[in-house]
């Protein structure tokens, strides 16, 4: 979500091209007042609110309903259907939801801290110990996810924020998005073909039904980073990193882990098999020895930060090519759209 703008409540349409998210709210207008616009995509926009008996700030996705076809609105009631159903701590928690006439609303809890790569790039200090504790936490959310028959499909180092801007700010996974649960008989064999590539797990790549161990694998990728400052599996052609990843194609370069312990470079391998009946559970990881250990290594990971610090900007890089890559498509689709209906006007007048 990240930081909120200085948009006034009610104000005018976003650059979404929206009607007021504000206008008709029903319900929602009687408990929320929103405020400054978050953020923005294709068919919404996030904006804070707040809580008009509590005071509270929120963070409240605005989703036209005009926007949506059948399988955007069917992948809106599986993400709120999930969200209802988590409750733990390190999991942004959906507050409340409503439907009104002209917009679906999502009320959120507000995440303010940023991402949390971000915040290890301006450490003067970061340790293994630290990245321990942080694969620590987001492996016992996963657990907890999966305990309750849920598996998150594009876990990425976008979707771990922070709550607040404070040393020991609380993280959290976020973006349900993708998110699908196990059905009455407790079976969840997916096949839709989805995540991010570069923490996409194999089994995906190959078209095979999957589970629960595709949020291990990309887990597995998230730590690695932790620990040295960029992804096991890189390349810039799409389809060579693809088939590095069906290969299991990585190393651990001495000069960038050759200082990161044994035990560490152990979880790693245990977790990035390409074989997901033998790759570890989110239990077996919070069993591991590294991740029990009380006495690790209190070296500061300088090279660790050198190296985020790339892999930030390159990702950043990219992420704003996509967006302008998505304008781009966008106006083309409105000009086809406009053009068609002018034909069609002028065919009416003939």
């Amino acid at each position: 979500m990240g930081c909120g703008s200085s948009s006034a409540a009610g104000g005018a349409k976003g650059e979404t091209g929206s009607e007021n998210p504000a206008a008709g709210m029903g319900a929602f207008g009687k408990h929320y007042e929103l405020m400054g616009q978050l953020g923005e995509g294709q068919f919404s926009v996030v904006r804070q609110a707040k809580h008009k008996e509590t005071g509270k700030i929120f963070a409240v996705k605005c989703i036209r309903k005009d926007s949506l076809q059948e399988d955007d609105l069917a992948a809106l009631v599986d993400e709120v259907s999930v969200m209802r159903k988590l409750d733990h701590p390190n999991l942004v928690k959906l507050q409340d939801f409503f439907s009104e006439p002209a917009y679906f609303y999502l009320v959120m809890e507000i995440m303010t801290g940023g991402e949390l790569f971000n915040r290890i790039v301006e450490k003067t200090c970061y340790t293994e110990r630290e990245a321990r504790d942080l694969i620590r936490t987001l492996a016992a959310a996963i657990q907890y996810c999966h305990a309750q028959g849920v598996v998150h499909r594009d876990l990425k180092p976008e979707n771990i924020l922070l709550a607040d801007d404070t040393e020991d700010a609380v993280v959290k996974i976020a973006d349900f998005g993708f998110a699908k649960q196990e059905n009455e008989a407790g079976e969840l064999l997916l096949e839709t073909a989805c995540g991010t590539p570069g923490y996409v797990a194999p089994e995906i790549l190959m078209g095979k039904p999957y589970g629960k161990e595709v949020d291990i694998w990309s887990l597995g990728v998230i730590f690695y980073i932790l620990l040295c400052g960029y992804p096991p599996f890189h390349d810039e052609n799409q389809n060579k990193l693809f088939r590095k990843i069906k290969a299991g194609d990585y190393t651990f370069d001495p000069e960038d882990w050759d200082h990161i312990s044994e035990d560490a470079k152990d979880l790693i391998t245990r977790i990035l098999v390409v074989d997901p009946k033998k790759r570890m559970t989110a239990a077996d990881i919070l069993r591991h020895r590294w991740v029990l250990d009380g006495a690790l290594p209190e070296t500061n990971l300088t090279g660790t930060i050198v190296q985020l610090k790339k892999f930030n900007a390159r990702r950043k890089l990219r992420a704003a090519m996509q967006a302008v890559r998505a304008v781009a498509r966008t106006q083309v689709m409105l000009r086809a759209l406009a053009a068609g209906a002018a034909e069609a006007a002028t065919a009416d007048d003939a």
